[in-house]
Formats: structure tokens, sequence, C-alpha cells
């Protein structure tokens, strides 16, 4: 199916092999769809149309020479530069041969699942994300329910433009990385929809303890969860028996849902808020697939799952993303993982620099 493609590989032809063409992102999806595990369908437009976008428009000398002489500590200075990048991205047109490959590989994409216009995530995936030394994950932007060529096309170009995201710019400034020293794939996924969806740890992240595994889970997409906007409930589970060691309930007031083509947050209705989004079975279910996802990895992980809610269980199992948890093993590990896309101490400071400059 790749060989009519230039700027395109399926999940299928991405493993950590590929890292430099499709990023840290794809290149786990593509492990786990190697290893069996259920990993909805979907291909990465690689970092190869991006160099190529960059390098055809000569964004590449805009960016140099607008960062050049901007300072981490002067916010307003990166934010302008930032604001400038991203805009010059954003007006200068995908190549022609880029698009048709996009929209062909997304039409290839609808035809596989028998969906006309199937909504797909679109989901950017640095070189430099993923990694075990680097926590780079987070830093440019997902698009969740977009359906159609034109706005699959709209969001990879979108994806492109947050590489140079305020965030990401000072990110790379502080950790000592050239700007332009990362690339950005980007994953075109179908997009589950999800009743349930949450995140797992392989391990107890507070303790570190690699004989449990940790979930915590919310109506709706998962992005609520990432962003810290619930109380999700908890699960700690004992992988060597497989039985809930404790179990909390939280205050799930709000979700993810789709609407038209992106999605909105709405309440949750409050009989629903009281009770567990995800079966006992399904726990179980997802902490099995977490332990395959681990072994074939070799260490422990961070995962990103959902459970589809047009699907009969267990095939409504899926697993969206994974990561190595990069804070294991360290003693202030349960400060240093955090829920929200794995921050890091130079998170925090940024995240710390932007509010005060957001003032």
């Amino acid at each position: 199916m790749a060989s009519q493609f230039k700027y395109i590989l399926w999940f299928e032809e991405c493993n950590k092999n590929a890292l430099s063409l499709v990023g840290g992102k794809n290149a786990n999806l593509g492990e786990m769809v190697n290893a069996g595990i259920r990993v909805p369908p979907g291909f990465a437009v690689t970092s190869k149309a991006f160099e190529q976008y960059m390098n055809e428009a000569m964004l590449w000398d805009l960016v140099r020479d607008t960062l050049s002489d901007v300072s981490v500590d002067d916010i307003k200075a990166v934010s302008k530069a930032g604001s400038t990048i991203r805009q010059a991205i954003l007006s200068t047109l995908i190549p022609d041969e880029i698009q048709k490959e996009i929209i062909t590989a997304y039409a290839s994409l609808c035809e596989k699942c028998d969906v006309t216009d199937l909504p797909v995530a679109v989901r950017s995936s640095a070189t430099a994300e993923d990694l075990e030394d680097a926590s780079f994950a987070g830093q440019q932007d997902t698009y969740l329910w977009i359906w159609s060529n034109e706005e699959v096309v709209k969001a990879t170009h979108d994806c492109w433009a947050s590489l140079f995201t305020d965030r990401a710019i000072i990110y790379r400034m502080r950790v000592g990385f050239p700007q332009d020293g990362v690339l950005i794939s980007v994953g075109i996924q179908k997009m589950v929809n999800s009743r349930s969806a949450g995140v797992m740890f392989t391990l107890d992240p507070v303790t570190g303890d690699r004989s449990k595994i940790t979930i915590d889970a919310n109506w709706g997409f998962g992005e609520s969860i990432v962003q810290g906007m619930v109380s999700p409930d908890n699960f700690i589970i004992s992988k060597n028996s497989l039985s809930i060691k404790q179990s909390i309930i939280g205050q799930k007031d709000q979700r993810y849902v789709a609407k038209g083509c992106g999605t909105i947050v709405e309440p949750v209705p409050s009989e629903q808020q009281v009770i567990p989004c995800i079966s006992v079975a399904e726990v179980i279910e997802i902490v099995k697939m977490g332990m395959l996802i681990e072994k074939h990895y070799g260490s422990p992980q961070d995962i990103e799952w959902a459970v589809d809610d047009d699907l009969p269980f267990p095939e409504n199992i899926f697993s969206t993303q994974s990561r190595p948890v990069t804070a294991a093993g360290k003693s202030d590990f349960g400060k240093k993982v955090m829920k929200e896309e794995g921050k890091s101490d130079t998170d925090h400071i940024i995240d710390l620099m932007l509010k005060g400059f957001s003032k």
C-alpha cells in the first residue's frame, strides 16, 4: 500500500527505527501495532514532508533569524517571535504533492474502516518526543474528531505550526536543543468513539512500585484527564493477582465529546458523575493490555487508552498512545510523574513564566 507514497508511512510500517521519519508518538504506535496490541488504524505524514515544505518555502531561515537574538527569559520577545513564525507557516500553502498524498492516504483509511469522512485524531509527533531521556511530549498540538479532506490537511498544517508554540520554543532553549534541530511528523488515526478514556501507568506513580498498575478514567475523550479538568476515577491493580486493590470514584462532572468537526466540553449528567465510568471487566482488560505493552518495551509505560462505545467487549479496548515513564527510579519520583503529558521540572518553570506573562 505504501509504495505509492513518498511522504506517508502506515502505522504497520512504523517502529523505533523510523523515529527520525515519524517521531516518537507514531513510532510507538507502530511498535504497538506490530506487537499485536489493539491500536486504531492510521498513518504518519513523515517528517520528510515537513522538511521539504520548510526548505521549499525557506522558512528555516525565518526561524533562525527570528529567534537569533531572543532570550529565554524575555517571555514577551519569545511570544512575539513564536507568533511571527507560526503565522509565516500557516500563511504558506502546503505543496500540492504533499496535500494529494495526505488526501489519498486519508481516503484509503476511510475505505479500510468503511466510513465516508472518517473522524480521525490528528496528532503531532516530533522527532525528539516520547524518548526515554527526553520530556518533549505534549509540546505540540493534537486535534480530535477531524473529518473531510480539507479539515485533515488543515489540522496537519496546524500541527506543523505548533512546533513553534511559546512553550516548545522555551523548552528547547532551556534544554539547549537547537530550534532547527527538531522535525515534526503528524499521525492521522481513526478516532475511537470514546464512551470512556484515560491514562494508565504500569507502576504506582507515587511510590514507583512496579508490581502495581494505576488507571485514571473519565467519561468521553481522554483529553479531560490530560488537561487536569476533572477528578477522575482511580484504580490501583495488582499485576500478580489482577485484583483491584483500590478504587476511588471521582467527581467526573465534565467530558470532551464530538461536536461537528471537532470537540466540545459538556457537563456530565449528575447520575453518571457518581458511578464508575469503566466496569471491573474493562479495568482488567485495560491492565492486561498495559502489561503486554510494558513487556514489549521492557520498561514502565505511560499509556493512553479508550473504550469505544460502538464495539463489543473486549474488542472495544484500545491503546491510543504509549511512552516511557522517564522518572522511574528517582528519589523524587512522585513529584516528577505528572498526568499532564509527562511534565518535567522544566515544564513547571515554563508554566510559571507563561502565567506571569499572561497577567
